[in-house]
C-alpha cells in the first residue's frame, strides 16, 4: 500500500482510504458501548518514572496562571482553568493535551502536585468522555505516558473515588491507544507508551493491557531499528526520544519484578550506542531530519545512568559519518531520508553537514522538528548545508487533504546515497554522492571532503558531474548554490578578497576561516530552531553555474584562524 504513494496523485486515494478507516475507528471508540466494555482496572500499579528532565521555573510559571506551551501563552490566572478556553494555536492545543507540562509540575512540590491533580480531575470532566481531538493519535500517546508517569504522585492527596476515576481513564486511553494502530510511523512509541500507562495500573485487565502492548512492541522495535543503529525514520532525535520511554518502561517492568523483554533490552542498548554517536562536544544532538539539537542536559539525562563506555565511537551510524579532528567536528548525512509513513519528519537535504569547532556550533542546518516552530519550507535543501540547483527542492512534502491524513510526507527525495570512507594516520577521505537532481537536470552531485587531524582543517569539494546521457548533448547553465548555515551565535565577516568568510562563535577571540574558489560568495539571513523558538541567524551562500554537458565543481577549506602562517620561503 505505501508504494502506492510513489505514483502520482495517488496519495489522495490513499489518504481517503485511512481517513475512512479513521472515522469508523473514532465512532466505534467514541461510542457508548466500547466506553461500556472498558477495562476496569483495580487501581493503580508501579509508579513509572520519566528521565526527562524537569523544567522548576515552567512548573511555577503554571502556578502563577501561564501555560508558556510551543512558543505561545494562554493566561488563565492562579488554579485557572485551560480545558474551557480556546488555545492560541493547534501546536499550543497539541502540547496542552499532551500533558508534557505535568513533569514540570511536579517538580515544584506539594502546591504543584495539588494544581496536577486539579487539572486532571478538570480535563476528565470535560474531555473524559470522548473528543475526536484530544482522543486522537497525535495527542493521545504523550498524554498516556505523561499521566501514567504522574498518576501516583497526584494521586497520593486524592480521594479514593478520584484514584478510581483517574484509574478508569488511563486504562480506556491505553485501550483506545492500542486501537489505533501504529500510524504515521509511531508504532514503537505507541506500543511503548501503552505498556508504560498499563504498568502504572493494577489488576487482570492491567496485565491483559501490558501483554498486549509488550507483544506489540516486541514487533514494533524490528521495524523501528535498522542494522545499523539509530531510528528507521534517521531523525537523532526520535532516537533519544524512544531511549527515554523505553528507559522508562524498562524500570517500571523492574518494579513489578519482571524482566523487560529481550526486544526491549537489545533495543535500549542499541538506541544508547546511536544517542552516543549523536552527540556532540557541545553536549547536543547533530540535528537532521525532522530533529532539533535540544539541549545538553536534557540530552545527557538519557545516558545519566549508564556504565562508562570505553569503547571507541563508530564513525558511521544510521546513514551519519562523523569526522572528528582535535577541535574539529563533522557530521554529514550520507544516506537518503526515510520514506512512506517513516518520512513526516523527513528532510530531503541530501550530503548536508554540521560543523562543530572547539566545542561549539559553527555550520548547522535548519534544526527544523515537527514539533518546533519553523514552517514546512525548512525541510528542504536550501534550508540545509548542502548544494542546491535552480529553485527546485530534492524532495518535497505532501500537501492538502492527504497530509492533514497520512502526515507530511515527504516525496520525490534524492534515492540512493554512495559514500565511501578511507582513513589513515591523522586524516579521513569521505567522498559521497547522489542522483537526486539528475532526472531534472542530468547532473549528480558529488561532496568529497577531507579531514587533516593535525592541523584541524576541512577541505571540501562540491562538484555536479555530468551524467553520460547528458554530456555533449545540453549546454544551458543551471544556477547552483553552496549554502552554509551559521548557528545563531556565529558571527561572519567577509574579507576583502570577497572569497574568505570570518566565522567567530562568541567566546573565541580567534575564529575560523572558511575559504572558497565560488564565483559569487554573499551573506544571507537564515533561520535556525532551537528549544521552541525560530532563531534569526546568518548563511553563508556560494554561487555558480553549472553546464549541463559538462558540470562545474566549488572547492573550500574551513581552517582555524589560530593556526600558524608558513613564513615565506627564503630566496636562494
Amino acid at each position: 500500500m505505501e508504494a502506492l504513494t510513489r505514483l502520482p496523485g495517488a496519495s489522495t486515494l490513499l489518504a481517503a482510504g485511512v481517513w475512512i478507516r479513521r472515522r469508523l475507528v473514532d465512532e466505534w471508540q467514541g461510542s457508548p458501548v466500547y466506553r461500556w466494555t472498558a477495562p476496569k482496572p483495580e487501581g493503580l500499579g508501579v509508579q513509572p518514572r520519566d528521565l526527562r528532565p524537569a523544567d522548576v521555573q515552567a512548573g511555577k510559571r503554571i502556578l502563577a496562571g501561564a501555560f508558556v506551551l510551543a512558543g505561545s501563552t494562554l493566561a488563565t490566572g492562579p488554579r485557572g482553568d485551560p480545558w474551557d478556553r480556546p488555545s492560541p494555536d493547534r501546536r499550543f492545543a497539541v502540547a496542552l493535551h499532551r500533558f508534557g507540562w505535568m513533569r514540570d509540575l511536579l517538580a515544584t512540590g506539594g502546591e504543584g502536585v495539588t494544581e496536577g491533580l486539579r487539572l486532571t480531575l478538570d480535563w476528565l470532566r470535560v474531555f473524559g468522555t470522548w473528543n475526536s481531538f484530544a482522543w486522537g493519535p497525535e495527542v493521545l500517546e504523550r498524554r498516556v505516558f505523561n499521566l501514567a508517569c504522574a498518576a501516583r504522585t497526584i494521586c497520593a492527596g486524592a480521594s479514593d473515588v478520584e484514584t478510581a476515576h483517574i484509574a478508569a481513564s488511563l486504562a480506556r486511553q491505553v485501550r483506545t491507544l492500542l486501537g489505533q494502530g501504529p500510524g504515521q510511523g509511531r508504532g514503537a512509541e505507541r506500543a511503548c507508551a501503552a505498556a508504560v500507562g498499563a504498568a502504572a495500573l493494577s489488576g487482570r485487565a492491567a496485565e491483559g493491557l501490558l501483554a498486549q502492548a509488550l507483544s506489540r512492541l516486541d514487533r514494533a522495535l524490528d521495524e523501528a531499528l535498522p542494522p545499523d543503529g539509530g531510528h528507521v525514520s534517521r531523525s537523532p532525535q526520535r532516537a533519544l526520544e524512544l531511549l527515554f520511554d523505553l528507559l522508562t518502561l524498562d524500570e517500571a517492568l523492574t518494579q513489578m519484578g519482571r524482566a523487560a523483554p529481550e526486544a526491549v533490552s537489545r533495543a535500549i542498548d542499541r538506541l544508547s550506542g546511536a544517542v552516543r554517536v549523536f552527540t556532540l562536544a557541545d553536549g547536543r544532538l547533530a540535528a537532521f531530519q525532522g530533529g532539533e539539537a535540544l539541549g545538553a542536559p536534557y540530552v545527557a539525562a538519557a545516558r545519566a545512568g549508564e556504565a562508562p563506555d570505553e569503547r571507541p565511537l563508530s564513525p558511521a551510524c544510521n546513514g551519519y559519518q562523523r569526522l572528528e579532528g582535535r577541535a574539529l567536528q563533522l557530521v554529514v548525512d550520507a544516506a537518503p531520508p526515510a520514506d512512506g509513513s517513516w518520512s513526516s519528519a523527513a528532510c530531503g537535504q541530501p550530503l548536508a553537514l554540521e560543523a562543530v569547532a572547539g566545542g561549539k556550533r559553527l555550520i548547522v542546518g535548519s534544526g527544523w522538528s515537527p514539533d518546533g516552530p519553523g514552517p514546512q519550507a525548512l525541510r528542504v535543501a536550501d534550508a540545509a548545508s548542502t548544494t542546491s540547483l535552480g529553485d527546485h527542492a530534492c524532495g518535497v512534502p505532501l500537501r492538502g487533504f492527504a497530509a492533514s491524513v497520512l502526515g507530511p510526507r515527504l516525496l520525490r527525495g534524492c534515492g540512493p546515497v554512495d559514500a565511501q570512507r578511507r582513513e589513515a594516520p591523522g586524516a579521513v577521505w569521505l567522498e559521497t554522492a547522489h542522483d537526486g537532481w539528475a532526472r531534472r537536470f542530468g547532473l549528480r552531485h558529488e561532496r568529497r571532503l577531507y579531514l587533516d587531524v593535525a592541523k584541524d582543517e576541512v577541505r571540501g569539494e562540491d562538484r555536479l558531474t555530468a551524467l553520460k546521457a547528458a554530456k555533449g548533448q545540453d549546454r544551458r547553465f543551471i544556477p547552483f548554490t553552496v549554502r552554509f548555515h551559521l548557528h545563531p551565535e556565529v558571527s561572519a565577516l567577509i574579507a576583502r578578497d570577497r572569497k574568505s568568510v570570518l566565522l567567530k562563535p562568541d567566546g573565541d577571540e580567534a575564529g575560523w576561516w572558511l575559504r572558497n574558489d565560488a564565483l559569487e560568495v554573499t551573506l544571507e539571513p537564515s533561520f535556525y530552531c532551537q528549544d521552541g523558538e525560530l532563531r534569526r541567524s546568518q548563511q553563508i551562500v556560494l554561487r555558480g553555474q553549472a553546464r549541463a554537458d559538462s558540470g562545474a565543481r566549488v572547492r573550500w577549506k574551513l581552517s582555524s584562524a589560530a593556526a600558524p602562517v608558513d613564513p615565506p620561503k627564503q630566496q636562494a
